[in-house]
């Protein structure tokens, strides 16, 4: 029976039988057979099928292609989406001699497809992936189509469909949202590509830009510097003479993955379908914070979504209008500090910004040819050229892009994106005004590297006038103070362009000097982690030193987890994130960093949380370096703190390693405790946490160390588990300690780990130590401050 008689014999039925639904068990139909209300196309593979479909509660029809195997009907592509078949049983898909598929309602054509190309024997075929194909049946060649779905996307890009433009036919491969959940007419809200010189994609709203992702740069989007490489899926883009397009692939075909855009939500999802919980899980959205909003800081205004105020000026420039910026209407953006002054090309000069989407690219110039150095020199030519960069940032960079007129849609990243050069007055080209983006032309300190690392050599870091840090921190004022440590003082400080900073200022009397300084410059500028605080300058005038670091709201993990009413706010979950961040930054310092550090004083001083609370491990100044294929070391002077210093450090001064994993699990008990290690008396048998800890432990006891505060919220697997860990952790003899990849390892693990044996601990009633080796005393401080000693390197 012919499908052509088949759907005869079916809308009889349907007459007789209204509730009677049908599926043709193929993927394809040939010339005069047709498709009606009921009735599928279902692809080789049971992935997707084709059909009619209301949505909600409509009464309209729609042809539509949805997922085989998903419970809730997810509709990935709508035909007639602009002119809906009023009823639900009168539409019929057809495909005639001409291979042109056509739907009808009672005659009057609904929707119909064309193609430039004639064909004798043309089928339509519902494919894997999703794609709905007219091709010649005869055609060998297996994506020589006639005409194809996934040229017309709707709302949904599905893997290998393509973004972007055909050149040869001047046609736009455009998705566009649904105008409602039961409406899906094209609404207003779209992914857009622009043909600039640099194109770009951009999430529009009507005419208007509403997200712009950047130019891609080779290796991603611009402004989606954490869109890497995965196991769930591949991405591209390409730009050549007869197209212009994204496209993404799966890594493997038995994922489930779409990109979605809502109107409703005016955002647009990458999900991937959990088949176990048999839910859509999204995995990336646009836009993810306030900083995608396109143009939200104006022209030369610069966003930082970690900023206590998001929108900032660059270097060099102030608010066009102060009264507006200080209410965060940020809109009109910024104006040069000093007017640029074209009749004199010297005069002008280049500040680096880096970490940054790069500017929206309606007025662009590209040159794939040329390097960074001749870039330069022509946009250094030409008055109109306000910025210019890599077209290609892979390697050491390729290419050169150009920007003309104001620069709009600036963002910059905490620790990724790339640089840019923009135009300014050589004066404002001086140290003074540093922020997170740094002048080519600044002053630099060139510190010798580290011996026996793979980096070995002169480092540079920007050199900051000491003029600039009064003004910052309101001279040192003791109202910005935010800390205290062995190094000195701690200040809050701003700089022009708006960048929040904290000041740390070496103490004339804390028996530090230009060693110390440089022993943590040197360490923390080779160092790039999220779980480690960035070092963003440093000051060296005459007698005062101050380095300059990335300001933490949230200050010092003691500061929060010592404290009886702030420690509420460190739930189970942020607490779990802690101690998880804090063994991956200790991971990359031990094994996974160019160099291998030992850092020597973790404690909860040294631990600084950002704004979402995520910790960073800071004060590098008693760390020391070792080449990759060394482990351990020992030292004449002991330098730390009490209570956290493993025992063959405190007493004989051997350190590698394992030392820094017995202060880890020392810090770890503390955050689950929300108690201090030191100072913590039970009894004469419990005189510190870890005695206490390992008394509980063995009486079967271990719940009863968990802070009462956070019992509510407390996973109790997830809180043994650790203090499981830090038990091994705290082992007398190193040997016995874990490594760190062994302590990421059993965090993320349910699994059975080795009994854990009775804990290692140094007591010392008084303040001072016996230095045997030295014949003298040597005092450590016994609190939460670090004493740091010189010693011979």
């Amino acid at each position: 029976m012919g499908i052509g008689i088949l759907s005869l014999v079916f809308i009889v039925l349907c007459i007789l039988i209204p509730s009677l639904k049908f599926s043709i068990a193929v993927d394809t139909i040939k010339i005069s057979e047709s498709i009606t209300n009921g009735m599928t196309l279902v692809s080789q593979g049971d992935k997707f099928v084709l059909g009619f479909f209301s949505p909600m509660d409509s009464n309209k029809s729609y042809l539509g292609i949805w997922y085989k195997n998903i419970p809730d009907k997810t509709i990935v592509w709508v035909a007639n989406g602009v002119k809906p078949i009023n009823d639900s049983t009168s539409g019929i898909l057809t495909l005639n001699k001409t291979g042109s598929l056509v739907l009808e309602q009672n005659d009057k054509v609904v929707w119909y497809t064309t193609s430039q190309q004639g064909s004798l024997n043309p089928v339509a075929q519902l494919l894997d992936s999703g794609n709905l194909v007219v091709r010649d049946e005869n055609e060998t060649n297996p994506e020589a189509y006639l005409w194809q779905s996934f040229d017309y996307p709707s709302d949904t890009i599905l893997p290998r469909m393509k973004l972007g433009w055909n050149l040869r036919t001047h046609t736009e491969r455009r998705m566009t949202s649904w105008k409602s959940p039961d409406d899906p007419s094209p609404g207003n809200l779209y992914w857009g590509s622009l043909l600039y010189n640099y194109p770009e994609q951009y999430l529009m709203h009507g005419t208007k830009k509403f997200v712009r992702i950047g130019p891609w740069n080779v290796v991603h989007f611009s402004g989606l510097p954490d869109e890497k490489p995965n196991n769930i899926y591949a991405f591209n883009f390409v730009s050549n003479k007869d197209e212009m397009y994204y496209t993404y692939t799966l890594v493997n075909d038995s994922v489930i993955i779409s990109l979605v855009i809502n109107q409703t939500t005016m955002t647009s999802y990458r999900s991937v379908w959990i088949e176990d919980q048999q839910i859509w899980r999204v995995v990336k959205s646009l836009p993810k914070d306030r900083c995608d909003l396109y143009g939200i800081c104006g022209a030369y205004g610069t966003c930082i979504i970690t900023a206590s105020q998001i929108c900032n000026c660059l270097s060099g420039f102030s608010p066009k209008s102060p009264t507006a910026w200080n209410s965060s209407d940020w809109t009109q953006g910024c104006v040069r500090s000093k007017p640029l002054n074209c009749t004199n090309k010297l005069k002008d000069g280049f500040l680096k910004v880096e970490g940054v989407k790069v500017p929206d690219c309606t007025h662009s110039w590209v040159d794939e040819t040329i390097g960074l150095n001749e870039c330069r020199a022509k946009c250094l030519n030409n008055c109109s050229c306000m910025a210019y960069t890599n077209f290609n940032v892979s390697g050491k960079g390729s290419g050169c892009v150009m920007w003309f007129g104001d620069l709009i849609d600036l963002r910059t990243f905490e620790d990724e994106g790339q640089d840019l050069y923009i135009r300014m007055d050589a004066s404002e080209l001086g140290r003074g005004n540093h922020c997170s983006i740094l002048s080519e032309h600044s002053e630099i300190i060139e510190l010798e590297g580290g011996r026996g690392s793979e980096d070995e050599g002169d480092i540079d870091l920007p050199l900051l006038a000491y003029s600039t840090l009064v003004t910052a921190t309101d001279n040192f004022s003791i109202k910005n103070k935010i800390g205290e440590g062995g190094f000195g003082p701690v200040y809050k400080g701003r700089l022009a362009c708006g960048r929040e900073i904290a000041a740390k200022r070496l103490s004339s009397d804390s028996g530090q000097g230009i060693t110390e300084l440089k022993n943590e410059v040197k360490l923390i500028a080779k160092l790039q982690h999220r779980n480690l605080v960035k070092l963003l300058g440093c000051c060296i005038e005459e007698e005062n030193r101050v380095l300059v670091y990335e300001f933490m709201n949230n200050r010092s993990l003691n500061m929060l987890i010592f404290d009886d009413t702030k420690r509420k706010l460190l739930d189970w979950p942020k607490r779990f994130n802690i101690i998880c961040g804090i063994a991956r930054g200790l991971l990359y310092l031990h094994q996974d960093s160019r160099l291998r550090i030992i850092h020597r004083d973790l404690k909860p001083s040294n631990i600084l949380l950002d704004d979402m609370l995520n910790p960073k491990i800071s004060d590098f100044g008693i760390a020391r370096i070792f080449g990759l294929d060394q482990t351990h070391g020992n030292t004449m002077r002991v330098v730390g703190t009490y209570g956290y210093m493993a025992p063959e450090y405190a007493a004989d001064g051997l350190f590698s390693v394992k030392s820094d994993v017995f202060s880890y699990g020392i810090l770890m008990l503390e955050i689950i405790c929300g108690k201090r290690s030191r100072g913590f008396y039970i009894d004469d048998e419990s005189p510190n946490l870890a005695t206490h800890a390992w008394s509980l432990w063995k009486e079967g006891r271990a719940i009863e160390l968990i802070d009462k505060g956070i019992e509510d919220s407390c996973v109790e697997s997830e809180a043994l588990r650790c203090i499981h860990v830090s038990l091994l952790c705290i082992q007398q003899f190193p040997k016995d300690r874990p490594n760190m990849p062994s302590v990421v390892l059993m965090l993320g693990s349910d699994g059975e780990f080795s009994k854990p044996k009775e804990p290692g601990y140094y007591i010392k009633k008084d303040s001072f130590v016996e230095t045997s080796n030295l014949g003298q005393s040597e005092k450590i401080t016994t609190n939460d401050m670090t004493i740091t000693l010189l010693e011979a390197r």
